[in-house]
């Protein structure tokens, strides 16, 4: 006769394996959610920077003056890291929606802890020379010569500083979406 509060071998693993199968599965469901952020963040920087352009007429209508991203090479650059990373976390969704339903892969999370690191590295390139670029658009540079245009070109300046928003937050989630499956890996 077994006693009230006794367990047979199998009953005791599996009730001691399930609270930690259940914070996997919403490490998973975090991730998911994370890189759909970020797929919001980067898209949206990289189609607010590439659609950027103003034009200023200058004494006469022949004559103006116009910026777009395209002038400067490290904005092409933004634009492509953030449209390369807004991609790689589109053809990463599958992957994370498998790691819902299966929560002990292992092989494949490090695999895509990796690759999320790979493109952290990409996204922080693109989004630090912008930045640097926005920075001398708002504040010049008295010693090089190079006068502010933010005066002059307000609503491109707008857009190409909101554009740097989107391109933080992703590095940001990035940065949770590395330690949640360090996390979720250390768990095993």
């Amino acid at each position: 006769m077994k006693a009230a509060g006794a367990l047979e071998v199998g009953e005791a693993s599996s009730r001691a394996s399930t609270p930690g199968r259940g914070l996997n599965r919403g490490i998973s469901i975090l991730d998911l959610v994370l890189r759909l952020v970020a797929v919001a963040g980067t898209l949206g920087s990289a189609i607010a920077m590439g659609t950027t352009n103003e034009t200023l007429p200058f004494f006469t209508q022949f004559i103006r003056f116009k910026a777009q991203y395209s002038d400067l090479p490290s904005f092409t650059f933004f634009v492509i890291a953030n449209a390369v990373v807004s991609a790689y976390l589109i053809l990463s969704l599958p992957l994370s929606i498998y790691h819902i339903a299966r929560s002990s892969a292992r092989g494949s999370r490090i695999v895509l802890t990796f690759l999320d690191a790979a493109m952290l590295a990409l996204l922080t390139a693109g989004a630090s020379a912008a930045a640097a670029i926005v920075y001398l658009a708002h504040k010049g540079n008295a010693r090089a010569n190079w006068f502010s245009i933010c005066q002059q070109f307000n609503s491109f300046c707008e857009r190409i500083s909101g554009s740097l928003i989107g391109s933080f937050i992703g590095i940001v989630v990035f940065i949770l979406l590395i330690l949640l499956s360090s996390i979720a890996i250390s768990r095993r």
